[in-house]
């Protein structure tokens, strides 16, 4: 059993799951529609699942809901959002694959810690609220870098500039959660070592 997911419910069929669940069956429909040139169809999709991203921790709290399958949907759902949105615009080069690779390095960096958490008994670290800050950010830039293709020109001057201040808020956002991810990695390491020489002194003296 993962460490900190002692407190969560076993329960599945939630409201908040319910709408995790729906955010990942969307995520193929609205990557297609990007690169399909449907970008106002598609920001209405990411939008919407920018508000149930928001509605459904909401209702785990409100409901007391909270869940070990939500910790893992929810999450889930965000990051393919990401993925999704960031593979669409660069491949309609409407953003530079610098992009996709700064932000995807952050994600890969942290999948190589999941198979030691998982050896010490912990599952994936909860997500923190800088970490929710910075997929919010995210997840606001993505819209706003679709709406262009849609827009007269004189308004492309006024959204670009926020569409891209909430990128690079996001990816500094996220950049830190990362490192924070690594530093509670670093003393669970720590912390499993410490225990490890304790119980190993303890056999000997017996």
């Amino acid at each position: 059993m993962s460490k900190n997911n002692l407190m969560l419910s076993d329960r599945i069929l939630t409201w908040p799951n319910l709408l995790s669940a729906l955010r990942l069956l969307l995520v193929p429909f609205f990557l297609w529609l990007i690169i399909d040139g449907q970008n106002l169809l598609a920001f209405a999709i990411l939008a919407f699942s920018s508000f149930t991203d928001w509605l459904d921790g909401y209702l785990a709290r409100r409901l007391n809901q909270t869940s070990r399958l939500g910790q893992l949907l929810d999450p889930a759902a965000d990051r393919l959002f990401i993925l999704a949105s960031l593979i669409g615009l660069a491949a309609t080069e409407q953003v530079p694959w610098w992009l996709v690779a700064v932000i995807l390095s952050r994600d890969l960096m942290l999948f190589f810690t999941l198979p030691f958490l998982a050896q010490v008994g912990y599952g994936p670290l909860p997500v923190n609220y800088t970490g929710k800050a910075g997929t919010f950010a995210l997840l606001y830039a993505f819209p706003l870098l679709l709406l262009p293709a849609v827009l007269p020109a004189e308004a492309r001057n006024f959204v670009l500039p926020i569409a891209w201040a909430f990128a690079f808020w996001g990816i500094w956002l996220y950049w830190w959660t990362g490192a924070v991810y690594l530093l509670q990695v670093h003393n669970i390491r720590k912390m499993e070592r410490a225990n490890s020489t304790i119980l190993r002194n303890e056999q000997e003296a017996n």
